[in-house]
């Protein structure tokens, strides 16, 4: 036992010295939940400002009045349509709509590509409720959103927040082995600790602890951080957030114990872990939806870790519906990750030559 605390104190000790790593922890995903969140946190489809143009000697009366009953939308009036023109291409508003009491026609800025659909969509639904009430028509029917599941699920951002978290702790539990420990082999530290009573399993385990604690506090740094600066709710179980996220660390380390027992060369280990995490970090669904990948990249995103990881964080965050069976089995598997890699990597690193 005392061993262990002493390669524990040891390993921390060296994990806050390591300022790269240390700002890499804590702080990498802090920079993507910021700028994340100040570019896309909250958006509203239905926020949009809208400028119109009234022909001479036409009623606008009906158009004024649809735009009014939309909520968040904000509408001005320009006297001349090449002012509205101007003030789109100026950005001061973000759809542009001209009436000659007979036509509407809509005016959009194609930069603008992110918001294309929404504007789309929100030019048809005025054009529809002009044409009834020019007739004198009402709706028949109204469409109403309802939340089916947990309400929290609200926004893009909702569901970016949980999947940072869970790159942070791929990127934090691969490189902890195939950074951290495979620099040591490279640099002959663990040759000069083989020589000693050190059992090698106690310092992998000791790594693992701070990596735990390390990790865990980081996470909930960032979704603090989310919850108070871009007022974003959650609905966390904590039992369950606790649970995967300790999983996930075991769990990719366990993956780094992998890519280090792979490649024959220390060195080359970082870079091989490097370029993976990028590779799942843009397949797994953390920033971009898998839906709209094509198949065979649907095929490879159900195959890495991450995915599971993200979609298991955002269930314990209260963002998505998952039944207990799925989230205990994607919990399970990236702690059995560990338990049949780790030992693997002890016997690696009893060894003071790689053969």
């Amino acid at each position: 036992m005392k061993q262990f605390a002493a390669l524990t104190r040891s390993e921390l000790t060296v994990f806050v010295r390591d300022r790269a790593t240390f700002l890499v922890t804590f702080l990498f995903p802090l920079v993507f939940i910021l700028i994340f969140g100040f570019i896309m946190g909250g958006e509203d489809v239905e926020r949009v400002a809208v400028g119109i143009h009234i022909a001479e000697g036409a009623d606008g009366e009906v158009l004024r009045e649809v735009l009014s009953q939309r909520t968040g939308l904000e509408h001005q009036t320009f006297a001349a349509y090449h002012d509205l023109e101007k003030a789109l291409q100026d950005r001061e508003v973000d759809l542009g709509i001209g009436w000659d009491g007979d036509e509407l026609s809509f005016l959009f800025d194609p930069a603008m590509v992110q918001r294309q659909g929404a504007l789309s969509q929100l030019a048809a639904g005025v054009a529809s409720d002009v044409n009834l009430r020019r007739q004198g028509l009402e709706e028949v029917l109204v469409a109403e959103r309802e939340h089916v599941g947990r309400a929290a699920a609200a926004n893009w951002f909702n569901m970016t927040v949980p999947a940072i978290i869970a790159f942070s702790i791929l990127s934090a539990g691969v490189f902890a082995v195939s950074g951290h420990i495979a620099a040591m082999k490279e640099r002959k530290i663990l040759d000069r600790l083989i020589v000693t009573p050190m059992r090698p399993l106690l310092f992998l385990l000791a790594v693992m602890t701070v990596r735990l604690i390390v990790v865990y506090i980081s996470t909930l740094i960032t979704l603090f951080t989310a919850m108070g600066v871009f007022n974003v709710t959650f609905e966390v179980d904590w039992f369950r957030y606790t649970l995967l996220v300790a999983a996930s660390t075991v769990g990719m380390m366990g993956f780094g114990a992998l890519i280090t027992l792979v490649v024959r060369r220390p060195s080359s280990a970082g870079n091989v872990a490097n370029v993976l995490v990028i590779v799942m970090m843009f397949l797994s669904g953390i920033f971009f939806p898998v839906e709209i990948m094509p198949p065979f990249l649907q095929a490879l995103s159900r195959v890495l870790p991450l995915t599971y990881m993200a979609a298991g964080l955002r269930h314990a965050t209260g963002v998505i519906d998952m039944t207990g069976l799925r989230f205990f089995a994607i919990t399970a598997a990236l702690a059995a990750l560990a338990l049949v890699l780790i030992p693997a990597l002890a016997r690696y690193v009893v060894r003071p030559e790689r053969r």
